[in-house]
């Protein structure tokens, strides 16, 4: 017992090795959407809710999206395109398949940049909003890499948008308390079960069907990186998680027989951006740091109306969320992976503007999961110096 406890611990923080991510090749852009799923949804006789969800669509700030789910796939599943009609088989079959698919391709991706053999994986962490089946996504994932058997895995089911915090939280954890380990953490989101068509009574479903999008993104983390066989990006100073007061039930979802149902305050923005400052404070007191412009932003972009209010109540700069908002602008909202999504842009932008460290020339960093309860993950980030190709 007394050699166990005292096994050595790694000596820094964890740190973020490498970025992978993926998308379905089905690209839908923004402005021709509101036809398209009124369409396929046979609902173009609601001629007045369709002209309200081209606003939606309008002040969503998205210009394109990805989704797996297409018009023949919508065809040959007819109950899918209705508002609640039994259809959690259908949606199923779809998923338990394409997940793991897009999962496995955000994971290479991240596992090449790495540049290490895959038997130095130690542990996975996987996330998504869905879980259809046991053994789940985690297993299959290993099988399909060819991962050690013994690979410690972390399934997450049913987290929602916060979750992309979540993981490196989690990744953090098992990396500082087991010396050499390299976590390989997966998050990959896909809408296929929470597509549905529309309602005048359910405006706030309507609202999901005009962000969210699929994606898969994945990352290597690991405590005291090899440099330069291993080129570290970001390290995972601190991470932390908590429940926002007054907000039960403003964000929800529900695993019925009709497929994922969500319902969203009208409210949530408000709430999350009253609480910004008190996050903050929490976060990076420790450290000295009250001016949020001098700190680089990964915020998950749940709708621009949540940025906006952030910026505003943060009296932030608007650069401070370019990564951000140009995410949200190119792939939507997808859900768990789109904090992840902006780690990359922003270390790509960051090498490109020839800045000297991965996170736009800034020392320190902050990444907010906003998410169901409401639920707030905060993470402290410090980026590292740009390594030489």
């Amino acid at each position: 017992m007394e050699m166990v406890m005292r096994a050595p611990r790694p000596e820094g923080p964890a740190t973020v090795l490498a970025i992978g991510t993926a998308t379905p090749d089905n690209l839908v852009y923004q402005a021709d959407y509101p036809d398209y799923y009124f369409r396929v949804t046979k609902s173009e006789h609601l001629v007045d809710l369709k002209n309200k969800f081209k606003r939606m669509c309008d002040r969503t700030t998205i210009r394109k999206r990805y989704m797996h789910l297409t018009e023949e796939l919508i065809q040959e599943n007819p109950s899918m395109g209705e508002f609640m009609a039994p259809s959690f088989a259908a949606r199923r079959g779809i998923l338990v398949n394409e997940i793991p698919k897009l999962a496995k391709m955000a994971a290479e991706r991240a596992i090449k940049e790495w540049g290490q053999p895959m038997s130095k994986i130690s542990h996975l962490v996987f996330c998504t909003t869905i879980g259809t089946g046991m053994p789940s996504f985690d297993y299959r994932l290993v099988k399909m890499l060819g991962l050690s058997p013994s690979v410690k895995r972390v399934m997450l089911h049913m987290q929602g948008c916060f979750a992309g915090g979540t993981v490196l939280r989690v990744a953090k954890d098992l990396a500082e308390n087991n010396c050499g380990a390299r976590v390989l953490v997966v998050c990959a989101e896909m809408n296929a079960m929470s597509f549905r068509g529309p309602s005048e009574a359910h405006l706030d479903s309507l609202v999901g069907q005009a962000l969210f999008s699929d994606g898969a993104a994945a990352l290597i983390v690991g405590a005291d990186p090899v440099v330069p066989v291993e080129r570290p990006l970001f390290q995972v100073v601190s991470a932390s998680q908590t429940l926002l007061p007054n907000t039960d039930g403003f964000i929800e979802g529900d695993l019925l027989d009709e497929g994922l149902t969500l319902h969203l305050h009208k409210d949530v923005s408000k709430a999350i951006s009253k609480n910004i400052e008190s996050a903050l404070v929490a976060a990076f007191a420790p450290l000295g740091i009250t001016d949020w412009n001098s700190i680089f932003w990964v915020a998950h972009p749940g709708g621009p109306a949540i940025l906006d209010m952030v910026e505003t109540e943060a009296c932030l700069d608007k650069k401070r969320m370019r990564a951000t908002r140009h995410i949200l602008s190119e792939y939507g909202n997808m859900s768990s992976a789109c904090v992840l999504f902006i780690l990359d842009e922003m270390r790509k932008r960051s090498a490109q503007d020839h800045m000297t460290t991965t996170g736009e020339g800034m020392d320190w960093g902050v990444l907010f999961g906003f998410g169901p309860g409401l639920t707030v993950e905060t993470v402290v980030l410090r980026s590292v110096p740009i390594a030489a190709p």
